[in-house]
């Protein structure tokens, strides 16, 4: 009996140290820095593991809002990172020449290549690297370059709205829109990248599983990323890679992805030996990412490798159609659930298109697969002030990304919203909570009001200018998302070309269509299940 009580005496004195070296443990994860001085979830302030399961719920954005608006413009969401809430946070956390970093959060989102770590600009964390390859490739993005590649969305939208007239206008088959949109997004990329529409829209299915392999990529890395140690050990463990390289591991989603854009360019350099051999050999041809690459390779090859030219490929499918098919997906969402708004703008677009100031933008907008309709120009889409309002609206409403853009403060430490934090803290913005603050957009913050962006409608012009100083969508400072031009053209293109041709509505069989919708957020947040109806419009009635 003695013997019994000394051993579960003994097991009972082994649990002291473990347990006084938790409570240590936690205690120093909760006061360390002094940030236990910014209120947050109190789970949070002990482990990384809250935000982890926050993540892996799909819904961080919806909890970002609602944890801000309970403890204010500062939250504290893990041990070591703050979240602000207010638009002025912006320019001191991504200003330029700040001194902050990335965190090690976009180290999961590099890709593999037989097991050799490729960083793009999304996923690298050293700002040299990142100045360096921008330079090398900035000019392929700029604005000036912008409307060489009109002519290939507007192949790909021509395109579009015959297969949409052919598959959904009379055939009594709901379209799930938000589907549809991204497979006409991925052609997009697959066009401007390597002159090659990938298929997505002529099959109207997911080509090669490459969606669903991105996807993946996504949920593996928002969730890993709230503990990028995790990372070293599931995909970028040297051994595995190793392997990996020996053909000996199955390769993961993102070498996956690095695989698909590698065959891209496979077939990009066939067609182009073809052509010099077929010289009678008529094709469609324009300048496209990987040629202005491929050009910038010839300045400096040491730096910009087939490897690197590859992982450029790879984030423009992963970011490119993404941030595309979600901001247009949102406004026709929004369109849909305000009619005023929708009529309003169809009224401006049969306006414009009545005083002949809506003509096709090229030839190669009639596509040369015989394609219906003509697509309208970016230059005048962009004369349209309520079409203006409208994306812009969405854009707040529905900001593409639904995280933290995660930056490390400086060692010395910084002030944000004059704050000091110290050096080595995690910090950053959420758009979703961003463009709710009331005191930037207005008391109805939270109401889709595309007219708020209308001086003609009386917006205040100092307001106005500090609503578009706050908007978060495409991030902020040097690290600005560099396909924002291309993002905006096919946007501003789509949204009017489309809503001229087609009546949206939402199906008649979907009784309650908002229960069946949903967002799903990783890091992308994308409105799930949005069916719709399309029929042409009767140009005989007037709106």
């Amino acid at each position: 009996m003695l013997r019994d009580l000394s051993g579960i005496s003994s097991n009972y004195i082994l649990l002291i140290p473990l347990t006084a070296i938790l409570i240590i443990y936690l205690a120093f994860q909760r006061y360390q820095k002094g940030l236990n001085k910014y209120q947050g979830p109190f789970l949070a302030s002990l482990t990384n593991n809250w935000r982890l399961v926050d993540v892996w719920k799909r819904d961080a954005h919806t909890t970002f809002r609602k944890i801000h608006q309970k403890y204010g413009d500062i939250v504290r969401v893990a041990p070591n990172v703050l979240s602000f809430g207010h638009p002025a946070a912006i320019s001191d956390i991504y200003g330029l020449n700040k001194g902050y970093t990335k965190s090690g959060y976009y180290d999961v989102f590099a890709t593999l290549n037989k097991g050799n770590i490729i960083y793009n600009l999304f996923s690298t964390r050293s700002e040299a690297f990142h100045a360096r390859l921008r330079r090398s490739v900035n000019h392929a993005f700029a604005l000036s370059t912008l409307l060489d590649y009109e002519p290939l969305v507007d192949s790909c939208t021509s395109y579009f709205l015959r297969r949409t007239q052919e598959l959904f206008v009379g055939t009594g088959r709901a379209c799930l829109f938000s589907e549809w949109i991204q497979f006409f997004a991925f052609d997009v990329i697959g066009e401007i990248t390597w002159s090659e529409r990938l298929g997505f829209v002529q099959g109207n299915n997911d080509i090669s599983d490459i969606i669903a392999t991105v996807d993946s990529f996504q949920n593996y890395g928002t969730v890993v990323g709230q503990n990028p140690w995790l990372d070293s050990l599931f995909v970028k463990n040297p051994f595995k890679r190793l392997l990996e390289s020996k053909g000996l591991w199955p390769a993961s989603p993102n070498t996956a992805i690095v695989n698909f854009a590698l065959a891209r360019q496979h077939e990009h350099a066939k067609r182009a030996w073809d052509d010099q051999q077929q010289q009678g050999t008529h094709r469609r041809k324009g300048v496209n990412f990987l040629q202005r690459f491929l050009q910038s390779q010839e300045k400096s090859p040491e730096f910009l490798t087939d490897d690197r030219i590859t992982g450029m490929c790879a984030s423009l499918i992963i970011a490119g159609s993404d941030s595309t098919a979600i901001s247009l997906s949102a406004v026709f969402y929004y369109l849909l659930q305000n009619p005023r708004v929708y009529h309003r703008l169809q009224q401006e677009i049969d306006a414009a298109d009545e005083a002949g100031t809506l003509a096709s933008s090229s030839p190669s907008s009639r596509d040369s697969t015989g394609g219906a309709g003509d697509v309208i120009p970016f230059t005048a889409a962009n004369k349209l002030p309520y079409l203006d309002a409208v994306i812009t609206e969405s854009f707040r409403m529905h900001p593409a990304v639904g995280l933290l853009l995660e930056r490390v403060t400086p060692p010395q430490g910084a002030t944000i919203c004059g704050e000091y934090v110290p050096g080595g803290t995690v910090v950053g913005c959420n758009a979703w909570v961003i463009h709710q603050n009331k005191e930037v957009f207005g008391p109805d913050a939270d109401v889709y009001r595309p007219e708020r962006w209308l001086e003609s409608e009386g917006a205040d012009p100092a307001r106005l200018s500090r609503m578009r100083q706050s908007m978060f969508q495409f991030g902020a400072g040097s690290r600005t998302c560099i396909g924002r031009n291309i993002s905006l053209m096919e946007t501003y293109k789509m949204i009017p070309t489309f809503l001229r041709k087609f009546e949206v509505g939402i199906p008649v069989e979907l009784a309650e269509p908002e229960e069946n919708m949903y967002l799903k957020n990783a890091f992308f947040v994308h409105r799930k299940n949005f069916n719709v109806h399309i029929g042409l419009r009767n140009k005989g009635e007037k709106n």
